[in-house]
């Protein structure tokens, strides 16, 4: 193990003793480390973490300014112990993230995704039904990809109907009640998946083909896989994870369909809202007012409620 890569190690220790995840850091940094060894790299330079930085193509600036602030920041702790350490400056890849515009599966697409993934090949058979589960979870709770896969046995209340969403992001806990045919989904999943292993190596819910938790990359490469086999990728794009609907479109899709059925209801969706600002774990209900802007059909139905309104006075 090199210096760097033991630094590394006690970086994330120490990071998560202090009550953070670091899932995407870990990973992340674990390239950038190894992108150092094949440079027979010493210590951090800034020219090397920006050349790291911008290695994948076709992706949005503010992906390399990501890369790049989590190199800031074990730099920045390194520094402490090894002063050859050259933290990269802020502003260095200065970039406005630029949020991606939802698409919205059809009942139809989820539907050809889940048949597409009871396909995906597998030694023991596992891999298919756990990504046929998390579609189908994904699709009908509209948590967060990253919320499914850190879901462990206890936050899953099948005798209760309640999942357990623990310190997420904005650092915000929940509860997501989920109904009956989604409990009955999630126990043959789990009955299924405990007869192929008698002994657990994580207390994930969701696990992989080694019987390790399921990590959001692996689980998003897989996806994009998927995605590609219906049609939903196109093949000069190489089914590349940042090329085509997402994992996190779930979440828009539920959003969506929760406000256009609140409009053909003719409820008060001003009034409504909140309520599923709640439910996915937004900070604030202006996250949530998104949907509304992003989605044609829901600004849609926006304007006309509001012309009905203007209307009635």
């Amino acid at each position: 193990m090199t210096a760097i890569r033991d630094a590394l190690a006690r970086y994330l220790t120490v990071r998560r003793a202090l009550g953070t995840r670091l899932q995407e850091p870990a990973t992340t940094l674990g390239y950038f480390v190894d992108f150092l060894d094949l440079q027979g790299a010493k210590f951090i330079t800034t020219d090397l973490a920006l050349r790291w930085a911008c290695q994948p193509k076709h992706v949005q600036r503010a992906t390399w300014a990501r890369r790049l602030t989590m190199v800031r920041q074990f730099g920045a702790w390194l520094s402490a112990f090894d002063p050859r350490t050259e933290v990269p400056p802020k502003r260095l890849l200065n970039a406005r993230h630029r949020r991606s515009k939802p698409y919205i599966y059809t009942e139809q697409e989820i539907e050809h995704l889940m048949i597409e993934a009871a396909l995906l090949p597998s030694p023991m058979g596992l891999r298919a039904l756990t990504y046929v589960t998390l579609i189908g979870l994904l699709a009908v709770t509209g948590i967060r990809p990253g919320e499914v896969v850190a879901l462990n046995l206890s936050d899953v209340d099948l005798k209760n109907g309640i999942l357990v969403i623990r310190q997420t992001k904005f650092g915000k806990s929940r509860f997501v009640p989920i109904d009956d045919s989604t409990c009955s989904a999630l126990l043959d999943y789990a009955n299924r998946r405990n007869n192929f292993y008698t002994r657990f190596q994580t207390n994930s819910f969701f696990v992989s083909e080694r019987g390790t938790r399921l990590s959001l990359g692996s689980a998003r490469r897989t996806f994009a896989k998927v995605s590609c086999a219906v049609g939903l990728r196109t093949a000069k794009d190489g089914c590349r994870i940042g090329r085509g609907p997402r994992l996190q479109d779930f979440r828009h899709t539920f959003a969506t369909r929760r406000i256009i059925k609140w409009y053909q209801a003719g409820l008060d969706v001003n009034r409504e809202l909140p309520k599923l600002t709640s439910y996915l774990g937004h900070s604030n209900v202006s996250h949530t007012y998104w949907y509304i802007e992003a989605v044609p059909e829901l600004l849609q139905l926006a304007s006309e409620h509001m012309g009905r309104q203007g209307g009635a006075q």
